[in-house]
């Protein structure tokens, strides 16, 4: 097979011609680094080896920018990148990026247990639930929940002041509010504490 055009494309990629016809669109990057050019003869071994590396190139620069942007877990990165990239491809990049300190998925635990205690004003339980939905384990997740010493009456205190006070009118609206707050991943118990402290 002969190598007969290489046509830039959109967003960094070239169409391939292989005998006259369009076979494959692949990273411009990837076919320079690898010295691909017109007239140049493959056969199919070399280009699968060839669509490989341009599919890690393209998975590799999709997580360099995703983790330019914000916090990954190391499930989310993977689930991210294989949409457009095969398993494999997907779980070699998380392993190098977790090598190269990218992602961490105990301090990225960390840092989003914080935020869910002290901004969202999760329970215990459900800071537990949101970590183990990111892909941290569950022991993982309920030593992290662990390190915060948080009373859950202050929190949900702090709660009702901030977001419900205007609901406790009403037995519907009372009603709603503990629906809510136990939705929050908090018990009975401490609501009731919490509800009696702020009336």
């Amino acid at each position: 097979m002969t190598i007969t055009d290489i046509q830039p494309a959109r967003k960094g990629m070239s169409r391939v011609y292989i005998d006259g016809e369009f076979a494959v669109s692949l990273d411009t990057r990837a076919l320079n680094e690898n010295a691909v050019s017109a007239g140049m003869e493959i056969d199919d071994e070399q280009l699968h080896e060839l669509i490989e590396k341009c599919g890690y190139r393209r998975a590799k620069e999709k997580a360099l920018w995703l983790l330019s942007g914000k916090d990954y877990s190391r499930r989310d990165l993977f689930d991210k990148l294989v949409k457009e990239s095969d398993e494999d491809t997907a779980e070699e990049i998380c392993v190098r990026m977790e090598e190269l300190g990218l992602i961490d998925d105990e301090k990225y635990a960390r840092r989003l247990a914080h935020d869910l205690f002290y901004l969202k004003k999760l329970s215990r339980r459900g800071v537990v639930y949101k970590l183990m939905e990111k892909g941290i384990d569950r022991e993982l997740s309920e030593e992290i929940a662990d390190e915060f010493d948080v009373d859950p009456v202050e929190q949900l205190v702090e709660l009702i002041e901030r977001k419900y006070a205007d609901k406790l009118d009403d037995e519907k609206g009372r009603r709603r509010t503990i629906a809510a707050l136990q939705r929050l991943g908090y018990g009975w118990g401490d609501i009731k504490s919490a509800l009696e402290e702020f009336e």
